[in-house]
């Protein structure tokens, strides 16, 4: 599947010989490029990645490691699986740049294990550049070393959480670690390590050949660049598109051929519910933030069949750890189930809506901190809705 409208940044000469400049630059400029661009986490989270690889950059150790996040199980999100099928290379140089960057020697890709039909087509891509000399010793005449592995997930939603996913790596149970210490001080193995999405590094080598001038006059003042987003749902034209962000929901539904629209998931399961009445709201970090997913219903759409689709997700997907998640989660789908039966009072509704918040505040990673997410604003944008039909 590839990107069905005019690239932005990810058309193939804008990367050009961005890893050839990059290698000639000192490590620090790099950072300070990359920081300078604004790009930010597209994973979601929306950190400063110039941010995150001068910490990394900075800390004293024996060893650092960089992760390609690669673990793409968000409901609804494919942006990345285009990425590592269609921009390999891309994926791959970005993450020698961050590796050159901050001073490891050593970079893995974290692969959802749905996504085993393409270790072949990433081996290869690693191996060439091998006999290019583009990746292990010396590379392109440098006194700098350095290789990627793969490993393979095992299907767990919470290991898409960068320390769960450390956990995963480290061949244990995929649990979220106690923060901080953060793994740009303590990751992989005791580490620094810098854990980044596959759009994230991705991006680097067009930022690099082109400057961080040009990126940021992409988007918006808070928002710089593009984003990736997987378009899935009641849509004429699904797939994968990339938007400046700033784009208006109302302009992203033209795109894609969205008709009689009542609802959009922005940013999957764990992202917000908006209804068609707020159309004029944009993407950006400033507005409505997502990692790349978006869902489109039209008026046949039942909310509450929705809303109950992904409470299901969260209460199997929970990793157990922390109670906010595992009771919470749980409490929310009964919750759910009440109203389908018409047993659930207006006054227990708000307690769950406050339980909701609760787990926002107190739950020990992103899972259970957004999971809630859904269940807030699917019954607070169509409560009067769904109570009045059931």
């Amino acid at each position: 599947m590839p990107i069905l409208n005019k690239p932005i940044v990810f058309a193939k000469e804008n990367f050009g010989d961005g890893f050839e400049k990059g290698l000639k630059m000192k490590p620090i400029d790099i950072v300070l490029a990359v920081r300078e661009s604004g790009l930010k986490g597209r994973g979601g989270a929306g950190f400063p990645t110039g941010t995150k690889w001068m910490l990394a950059a900075t800390a004293t150790a024996e060893k650092k490691f960089i992760v390609c996040n690669a673990d793409e199980g968000e409901p609804g999100t494919f942006k990345d699986r285009v990425l590592l099928t269609e921009f390999t290379e891309q994926v791959l140089k970005g993450i020698i740049l961050c590796g050159y960057a901050i001073g490891s020697q050593v970079g893995y890709i974290y692969l959802r294990g749905e996504y085993d039909y393409m270790v072949n087509q990433i081996n290869s891509a690693i191996q060439k550049l091998k006999n290019e000399n583009k990746l292990g010793k010396n590379i392109l005449g440098k006194d700098f070393d350095f290789d990627i592995e793969l490993r393979l997930g095992s299907g767990a939603y919470v290991c898409g959480e960068e320390s769960a996913l450390i956990e995963s790596l480290e061949g244990n149970r995929g649990e979220p670690r106690n923060r901080p210490p953060y793994p740009v001080n303590t990751g992989f193995m005791g580490y620094p390590t810098v854990v980044n999405n596959v759009e994230t590094l991705a991006t680097v080598p067009a930022i690099l050949n082109l400057g961080s001038d040009w990126y940021r006059n992409i988007g918006t003042d808070k928002s710089r660049g593009s984003k990736l987003i997987s378009v899935s749902g009641d849509v004429e034209f699904p797939g994968v598109y990339e938007i400046p962000f700033g784009t208006k929901i109302k302009d992203m539904l033209e795109l894609v051929g969205a008709k009689d629209t009542k609802a959009i998931q922005i940013g999957g399961a764990s992202g917000t519910c908006i209804s068609a009445k707020e159309l004029n709201r944009n993407l950006s970090f400033e507005d409505l933030p997502t990692g790349g997913s978006i869902i489109v219903f039209n008026n046949s759409r039942n909310m509450l069949k929705i809303l109950k689709n992904f409470m299901e997700f969260f209460v199997e997907e929970s990793c157990g750890q922390c109670t906010p998640c595992r009771i919470g989660n749980k409490k929310l789908l009964d919750g759910v189930n009440m109203i389908e039966k018409g047993e659930c009072s207006v006054a227990y509704l708000k307690e769950l809506l406050s339980l909701g918040e609760t787990m926002r505040i107190t739950s020990k990673c992103g899972l259970g901190q957004s999971s809630p997410n859904p269940f807030i604003s699917i019954l607070t944008t169509f409560g009067d809705e769904i109570l009045a039909t059931y």
